[in-house]
């Protein structure tokens, strides 16, 4: 993703969880601000969906979440299908879009009414068109067979046209970091990537220790700034398990002293936690896009301008989004407006857009920063662009590509 970090350019959701209808257009950083409850996290975990199906399967991803009936947005008009598009720019630099609709049935059961992908523009590149499990169109002298209840692009994955694809959207990660989770011992397990509460953050950082020590370098230096006292971090095995411990500075010491996890702040654990998903590239891994749940959760403000700044740096290598409802991470006049997703929620339904014309005007003169806004509750989605999106619904399955 040298040169561009953008992997995924714009998402439209209906009827996900809160959401009954977004269209977005994402950036290498993407900030979605809104308070709580108002469905930030259903955003997220939208596209965590997405990942889920295409790494497992549609069947567990719906059943992690409680079955489709949890998943599919309830209202008044009892919509019976929900459905996800994503344009995307892959790392050889073509683009494309991947879309699917997915109805509930009786007795909890579903069916992907419609799946289609194309990679370039005008069906000249890769490319399939699948209806409740029939194919009806694609570029390949062979598919396999396709299934009602699945999504295609696993079984095709196997064909080298769609395996940057596939790879590329099982690679994002998403995180809601548990600092519990965090602080009890673990078991070793695979270091490569880290897992969505940090319950391998151990195996991690040994990972990064001995194929990527640069990686680590930079995890500590700003872990130094978030948290000054500490000094470095390393995994430590106790007996068949394993945890982190910190050299940090106390009163009175000539030396830092070494604390094991179980011994540290919730906000130090969420800290290392949330710079080890922004700096975990070793070799050629690296997520191609980063989710982070509010991560200036448990830390002192003081710490925001150094957390934003790892943001910032990590989206030059990895396509970034973050929900957030803190002034102080927001606080800071280089924030591009056209960054900002404002999310609000009216009578239970989520509504995601770009910030209102005279809140960007302010942004973009320098006149106040995203954090005064917010601290004044003028970060609101622009009612225009609501109103043209509810007037004329989104098409998930459109030709053109943007």
């Amino acid at each position: 993703m040298a040169g561009n970090t953008i992997f995924i350019r714009r998402v439209i959701i209906r009827n996900y969880k809160s959401i009954a209808n977004c269209d977005v257009t994402l950036g290498p950083l993407t900030w979605l601000v809104g308070a709580n409850g108002s469905g930030k996290s259903n955003f997220l975990d939208a596209l965590h969906f997405v990942r889920d199906s295409l790494d497992n399967s549609l069947e567990n991803a719906l059943r992690e979440r409680g079955g489709i009936s949890e998943v599919r947005r309830r209202s008044s008009g009892h919509p019976t299908h929900f459905g996800l598009r994503v344009e995307f720019i892959l790392p050889d630099g073509s683009n494309g879009m991947y879309a699917f609709n997915v109805a509930a049935l009786p007795n909890n059961a579903y069916e992907v009414q419609k799946e289609e992908c194309r990679i370039g523009k005008n069906k000249q590149g890769p490319h399939f068109l699948i209806e409740r499990g029939i194919l009806k169109d694609t570029s390949e002298a062979i598919m396999p067979k396709t299934l009602p209840d699945r999504l295609a692009l696993v079984s095709v994955s196997g064909l080298a046209a769609f395996r940057p694809l596939h790879d590329a959207l099982v690679g994002m990660s998403f995180y809601n970091l548990n600092p519990k989770t965090i602080r009890e011992p673990q078991k070793p397990q695979d270091g490569r990537f880290l897992r969505s509460a940090g319950e391998n953050l151990a195996s991690v950082i040994a990972h990064l220790k001995n194929s990527a020590p640069e990686s680590l370098n930079l995890i500590q230096e700003y872990l130094k700034k978030v948290v000054p006292s500490v000094h470095s971090l390393e995994r430590k095995a106790i007996g068949p398990m394993e945890t982190l411990t910190f050299k940090q500075d106390v009163k009175g010491g000539k030396y830092p002293w070494e604390f094991y996890a179980q011994n540290m702040s919730d906000g130090t654990l969420r800290a290392t936690g949330v710079l080890t998903s922004l700096f975990q590239t070793s070799e050629n891994h690296r997520p191609s896009l980063v989710g982070i749940e509010e991560p200036e959760t448990a830390l002192h403000p003081a710490a925001s301008a150094a957390l934003r700044e790892a943001l910032v740096r990590s989206s030059k290598q990895t396509q970034v989004i973050v929900t957030s409802h803190s002034p102080d991470l927001l606080d800071d006049s280089g924030i591009d407006s056209s960054s900002i997703l404002a999310v609000v929620a009216e009578g239970g339904e989520t509504k995601i857009a770009k910030i209102d014309n005279s809140s960007r005007e302010a942004l973009n003169t320098h006149l106040t920063t995203a954090g005064e806004l917010l601290r004044l509750n003028q970060i609101q989605p622009d009612k225009t662009v609501l109103d043209a999106q509810s007037q004329r619904q989104p098409d998930l399955f459109a030709q053109d590509i943007e």
